[in-house]
């Protein structure tokens, strides 16, 4: 399938990059994430909810004497614990693709940052040569608002602000 026309070589090379990357992390992942992931997406369709449902409504009507065979849970306790059991299971294995997509978006965050961080100093950078020339041709420039642009965002302060103004505001 062709890519659209306005999207620029640099990001389909991004796009591969970082799909084949997810593909290989996904393939390194321990067996037991995997068979999580899997397990999890089976049990959020539709599949399994229709399956449940013939079970369940067969289990009921063989049971109340509405279908012939022997009643083997009368009382549907065996149902009852049955349910439980899968419930205890199912939620561990959406616990355990919860934990690996907060992981997942937790390093994707980084790398957000880190980005934003580098575009930062490079617009920076690009501003005080903007700013050079602009001097040497004789251009005038707002120096004040040229000043607060040419300094770097020190991530660490901005965090810290943060701190701050969410402390007094609490």
């Amino acid at each position: 399938m062709p890519a659209p026309a306005g999207l620029s070589g640099t990001l389909r090379e991004n796009i591969v990059a970082l799909s084949e990357r997810e593909g290989e992390e996904n393939a390194r992942a321990p067996w037991s994430e995997r068979l999580a992931r899997h397990i999890t997406a089976f049990t959020g369709s539709m599949v399994f909810v229709w399956v449940h449902v013939a079970i369940v409504v067969v289990w009921i009507a063989v049971n109340l004497g509405w279908l012939p065979g022997p009643r083997f849970d009368p009382s549907f306790v065996i149902l009852a614990s049955a349910a439980s059991l899968e419930a205890i299971f199912l939620s561990t294995f959406v616990l355990i693709s919860h934990n690996r997509m907060a992981a997942l978006a937790d390093r994707r965050a980084d790398l957000d940052l880190h980005i934003s961080l580098l575009t930062e100093h490079e617009l920076t950078r690009l501003a005080e040569l903007l700013h050079r020339l602009a001097e040497r041709l004789g251009v005038p420039v707002d120096s004040a608002e040229l000043a607060e642009i040419e300094q770097d965002v020190v991530a660490g302060e901005v965090l810290d602000e943060i701190d701050q103004h969410e402390t007094r505001g609490s």
